[in-house]
């Protein structure tokens, strides 16, 4: 699966456009992140889905510790309920640093998360939940309107131990972006080591740029994010280059590559139907 990713450094009134344009380009997946203190999560899927018909909206990734596993649950169901199938995703610890900012960090981010991921699958089966856990504590609670087919839930992880976690108890992990081809390949293995179930999916983010000054945008935002320019990390250049390195990420374990514009990208909508019109064709 090929997919765009709309960031929240992104001011939120541009998104009607890439989400439409997503849409119409063919691309797969609409790919959103919930960063503190940028945009929600749910609000921009919400949003997404409603202003688009065919597109796959994910959101990578929730930080548990900023809301009840119970809210987020009806939010979630009551957004695929609203579209069907149409909706991935994806919980994670968040940036510890942000967590400990609102007074939410806990002590045990992977205990959190287990807890968290575990009751929020059983909330959106339609389940009656109990639980009392060290984070997580619900009795008899049970959706009123579950979805009829419960949406898949992904974990974000990184290291080992989050990342058997996502083996265990999700249906598919989601990794940052920046993620060399070797540490798909390492992901992939390390999740089939932790025995993961058949159609656990990787999901990943490519940093992509075309036309003038491609290179220079993503050798930038690579430094930025703390990273040394490299060719296994991002790709700049025209589409069959783009969809070349998309097979790399691929051919090494990833199921869905989400092409992640820099944060200079002059022109969002273009770049949807770059992926979409000229990328995702060379990749059939």
């Amino acid at each position: 699966m090929l997919g765009v990713v709309f960031r929240p450094q992104m001011p939120p009134e541009q998104l009607r456009a890439v989400a439409e344009a997503a849409d119409a380009s063919g691309v797969d997946m609409l790919w959103l992140w919930e960063d503190c203190f940028r945009e929600g999560g749910i609000s921009t899927a919400a949003a997404a889905l409603a202003w688009t018909s065919r597109v796959r909206v994910g959101i990578g990734l929730l930080p548990v510790p900023l809301r009840n596993v119970a809210l987020t649950a009806m939010e979630l169901a009551t957004l695929e309920r609203l579209f069907p199938g149409r909706l991935e995703i994806g919980v994670g610890h968040g940036v510890q640093e942000w967590m400990g900012q609102v007074g939410a960090r806990a002590q045990s981010p992977l205990t959190l998360l287990r807890e968290y991921t575990m009751a929020l699958k059983k909330l959106l089966a339609g389940e009656l939940v109990t639980t009392s856990g060290r984070y997580v504590n619900l009795d008899a609670v049970k959706l009123d309107w579950p979805p009829p087919g419960a949406p898949r839930v992904l974990v974000g992880a990184m290291g080992p131990k989050t990342m058997a976690l996502s083996a265990e108890v999700a249906d598919g992990t989601i990794l940052t972006a920046g993620s060399p081809v070797d540490g798909v390949r390492r992901a992939r293995a390390a999740l089939d080591a932790a025995g993961a179930r058949p159609g656990h999916r990787l999901i990943t983010s490519l940093v992509a740029a075309t036309g003038p000054g491609a290179q220079e945008r993503v050798d930038a935002d690579l430094r930025d994010e703390g990273h040394d320019p490299s060719p296994d990390l991002a790709v700049a250049g025209d589409a069959a280059t783009v969809a070349a390195a998309v097979r790399r990420w691929g051919e090494a374990g990833a199921d869905a590559v989400m092409l992640q514009p820099t944060p200079e990208e002059p022109d969002l909508v273009a770049f949807a139907h770059f992926a979409g019109q000229e990328v995702r064709p060379l990749l059939s």
